[in-house]
């Protein structure tokens, strides 16, 4: 591991002045993914700024059913708050299905979504990958791709974003509050992340040295009728081969509303809009739900690969989705 200096201000004001004025600094807060890549060689700052206890850790009532997280809620915590099981049943689910115990409880919803992809050649610093060595290549593509993207991928990048509560938030219309050198401002979730096109090496839309300080969650109706579906290669401890987030509202029989993400299948958490729009006044049944999922596969690309390929994704999400659907229109009959 290169060494580095370390500063850990008294606000987060500060921390964000000190990165934003530093090409080489990056945060800190839980850890659990910036220290992997340390170890690994995949990160290399000159300068890591602790802002640990300088955002909220607590979950508010803003009113209407809405809440705001701070980023320094720990996972664990997240997926408890009563609330959060009660309103938005499909990011608690979706919190409890990643990582293990002890890394729920130092994650923080922060940093969460900020997590970089698991692509075995990212973080294999003896091999080309242009996120990680912009310029350099892909060896992704062509080699082990059974993990990898099958919906907007690009010539240089097929990794896909491994966060499970990012493609919760995405389907439950969240709005992201960050902290910069000029001040605060909002993003909305689903437009936070980056397919790769032509830089990879960008994951996010967020400037060097902005924050995240907390996540607004709106208080849809439709979200307590919502789940969290990942399909995995072992029962835990394990990335999303893919995963559906889904909320349905269904009356006599028909479809009225639908919110619809999937993850383990694109650079960023992918919002079906498609998909959701072939649902909404469709009859609740499973040859909708099926054309709901061809509507969005419309432009999937398979991988091939050395290991197999990851075509088998595509029939695999098909499946995914109708399942979930099914269950969550019979819960609202």
């Amino acid at each position: 591991m290169k060494p580095f200096a370390y500063s850990a201000p008294d606000a987060a004001a500060d921390a964000v002045l000190a990165v934003a004025t530093d090409p080489s600094a990056v945060f800190l807060g839980g850890g659990t993914n910036l220290v992997d890549h340390l170890k690994l060689g995949v990160v290399e700052p000159g300068l890591v700024v602790d802002v640990t206890g300088l955002t909220s850790d607590a979950v508010e009532d803003l009113g209407a059913g809405a809440l705001r997280i701070g980023a320094a809620v720990p996972n664990s915590d997240l997926a408890a708050d009563p609330r959060v099981r009660e309103q938005f049943p499909v990011l608690s689910q979706a919190l409890l299905a990643g990582a293990t115990g002890q890394l729920r409880n130092m994650a923080t919803v922060g940093g969460n979504p900020l997590q970089r992809t698991r692509c075995v050649y990212f973080q294999d610093v003896t091999t080309p990958c242009h996120k990680r060595s912009p310029g350099s290549g892909c060896s992704a593509i062509g080699g082990a791709t059974r993990n990898h993207a099958v919906l907007g991928a690009s010539d240089r990048c097929i990794a896909t974003h491994p966060s499970d509560m990012a493609v919760a938030l995405a389907a439950l219309d969240a709005e992201v509050r960050v902290l910069g050198v000029d001040g605060e401002r909002t993003i909305p979730f689903v437009d936070l992340h980056r397919l790769p096109g032509g830089s990879p090496e960008r994951d996010t839309v967020l400037g060097h040295g902005e924050l995240i300080t907390a996540i607004d969650v709106p208080g849809l109706p439709i979200a307590r009728r919502s789940a969290y579906r990942k399909v995995r290669d072992r029962a835990s401890y394990a990335f999303a081969l893919v995963s559906v987030a889904a909320a349905v509202e269904v009356v006599d029989g028909v479809v009225r509303d639908a919110r619809i993400a999937f993850g383990g299948v694109a650079h960023k958490p992918w919002r079906a809009r498609r998909a959701e729009e072939a649902l909404r006044g469709a009859t609740a049944a499973d040859d909708s739900y099926r054309a709901a999922a061809d509507a969005e596969l419309a432009d999937a690309v398979a991988q091939d690969g050395i290991d197999g390929g990851n075509g088998f994704k595509i029939p695999l999400l098909r499946r995914t989705l109708v399942a979930t659907l099914r269950d969550l229109a019979r819960e609202d009959a």
